[in-house]
């Protein structure tokens, strides 16, 4: 499956914008959110900020960004199905290729010193796991789906795949194994008193 278009949407931004530059020499179109968008327009990576892609501006102090018909549209509709082709056309849904997410670090975050309820709340990541979910949800058909990259260590085996001489990736990606993110649950966090 050719790679037309990636979300990329990261905490950790090591490697993030080499790889972003090399997907866009590639033709891949880069949409992005937040902090990422903005390191890889400084960085001089054409991005599209989400926001511009789907109309609706980034509200509640960011917790809602990604969660959009044209964001999960584009994860979730099924290449071999010509009702969800036919779907994303009338509702002018640009296909989402590849997402490249990793998520808010809450395990760190909540072990910092003086990290408060209300600090650790804000350290739950939803857009990330609902696109991460809705791109897995999407893997494997014959005619290719969403492929989803969560470890910077991927980036130049996705960039080796997109280049051999079946240009593109494959249905399985050749990730032998559920994608890693899908194997950890996030800890739990028992209450503790509001400070």
């Amino acid at each position: 499956m050719k790679i037309q278009t990636a979300l990329i949407s990261v905490s950790d931004k090591s490697g993030i914008v080499d790889f972003a530059q090399a997907l866009v020499s590639r033709g891949v179109r880069i949409l992005s959110t937040g902090g990422t968008a903005r390191l890889l327009a400084e960085s001089g990576v054409k991005v599209t900020e989400v926001a511009q892609h789907t109309g609706s501006p980034e509200i509640l102090d960011g917790r809602v960004k990604t969660l959009h018909p044209k964001i999960h549209g584009g994860l979730l509709a099924r290449r071999d199905s010509a009702e969800h082709m036919q779907a994303l056309e009338q509702h002018g849904i640009d296909r989402i290729d590849l997402l490249v997410v990793n998520l808010y670090p809450f395990r760190e975050a909540i072990a910092k010193a003086g990290c408060t309820f209300a600090d650790a709340i804000e350290n739950i990541d939803i857009g990330g796991p609902a696109m991460l979910r809705a791109a897995a949800k999407n893997h494997g058909t014959p005619v290719g789906g969403a492929t989803v990259v969560i470890d910077p260590a991927d980036y130049r085996r996705v960039l080796a795949e997109m280049t051999a001489p079946k240009a593109g990736l494959p249905t399985a990606c050749a990730w032998n194994s559920p994608p890693r993110s899908m194997l950890t649950q996030p800890p739990t966090m028992a209450p503790s008193p509001v400070t």
